[in-house]
């Protein structure tokens, strides 16, 4: 069977993951079954009742069918991952840890677990515990030994006001204009908001790369790939569902014809730059000096590419940890120079130095 992209496959989510080529998709973003009926009807204080999960496609007799269940999915995620790929499985109190444990089994390796804090959470009606806030999401890679795989660090830098991004993440539930309704009722009993689906993708994959979401639902992984310049398939057994997904795909907006608009920057795979080229191209000069940024140590740049201070003469980031005693230091952001009476981080100087690389101007000396 041919991987077809921007696809929904009808059927059941271990056949047909079985039946994909292996090693065809670059992310797996699962929401199985969460195995958390309730054993009594919930009532709101107004005597309105909670319109619990109760489909048939959360029922299972006992752990040991869960847990069967579960390995058979995973194993197919694991048949169709590229050995750079990863995936993502989100569930609550209920499977969560059962889930983790099984991917750990199969050789998984998890990179962090998330917590989506929801800001408006269900309420606790009967007061018997605390009220369930929150959700967790396993981030995994494909193996131990794995060296490549896909993180868009910067992307959520920029996402989160150029700070780095923490491992919660406060996301209202899907309510209002985005839920899905048929016949004024929810569409899907667990539809997720696009806002976390738009972090995940974001997060761990590059523009063309292909998601696949083996329990597709209403579609939100569809709708936001769709948005964010990514190839994606899934796969749904439930025909009223299918026909719920394709048409809220359809509804959304081809991506734009610039690409750029969905290119992920990276320092990683910009061209190197060392420190010394900034002495070979005059953006700094021998026996300049360079300070931290609270002005504590003061550094005396040599013609070669070194720095020397207190005795020591080494590279930029050795120099750097030296000071603050640390085991490492990324020496362009912790070393200034001056620029009449304000400092300015020396990785602007190589920002500048690489723009007019590419560009192929000459070099502005300041």
């Amino acid at each position: 069977m041919r991987l077809e992209l921007n696809h929904i496959i009808e059927g059941d989510c271990i056949e047909e993951l079985n039946r994909l080529p292996e090693k065809c998709v670059d992310l797996v973003f699962a929401d199985p079954p969460y195995n958390l009926q309730l054993a009594q009807e919930l009532y709101r204080p107004n005597q309105t009742k909670v319109d619990a999960v109760d489909d048939e496609w959360d029922t299972f007799a006992n752990f040991e069918e869960y847990d069967a269940f579960t390995e058979k999915w995973l194993l197919g995620c694991r048949h169709v991952l590229k050995d750079t790929g990863a995936i993502w499985v989100i569930g609550s109190y209920h499977n969560i840890f059962r889930v983790g444990r099984i991917m750990m089994d199969l050789g998984f390796w998890i990179l962090n677990d998330v917590i989506w804090l929801k800001t408006n959470p269900m309420p606790n009606f009967r007061g018997v515990r605390f009220t369930n806030a929150h959700e967790t999401l396993i981030w995994a890679k494909k193996s131990k030994n794995q060296k490549k795989y896909t993180f868009n660090h910067h992307t959520m830098k920029s996402l989160n006001d150029d700070k780095q991004m923490r491992s919660d993440w406060e996301i209202p539930l899907c309510t209002g204009a985005e839920r899905c309704m048929v016949n004024g009722k929810k569409g899907h009993s667990t539809q997720k908001p696009e806002a976390l689906l738009y972090r995940v993708i974001s997060a761990t994959t590059k523009p063309g790369d292909v998601v696949l979401d083996p329990f597709f639902g209403s579609g939100t992984t569809g709708a936001v790939a769709k948005k964010l310049g990514r190839n994606w398939v899934g796969i749904e057994k439930e025909r009223s569902y299918i026909e719920m997904a394709q048409a809220r795909i359809d509804h959304v907006q081809k991506p734009l014809l610039d690409t750029d608009v969905y290119s992920i920057p990276s320092r990683n795979t910009d061209k190197r730059i060392p420190f010394g080229a900034l002495l070979e191209c005059g953006l700094l000069k021998p026996g300049q000096k360079l300070y931290s940024a609270n002005r504590q140590h003061t550094a005396i740049i040599n013609a070669d590419g070194t720095i020397s201070l207190d005795g020591f003469r080494g590279s930029i980031h050795k120099a750097g940890a030296l000071v603050q005693d640390a085991p490492a230091c990324n020496g362009w952001t912790f070393w200034h120079y001056a620029k009449g009476k304000s400092l300015v981080p020396i990785d602007m100087l190589r920002e500048r130095h690489r723009a007019d690389s590419k560009t192929g101007k000459a070099i502005a000396v300041e």
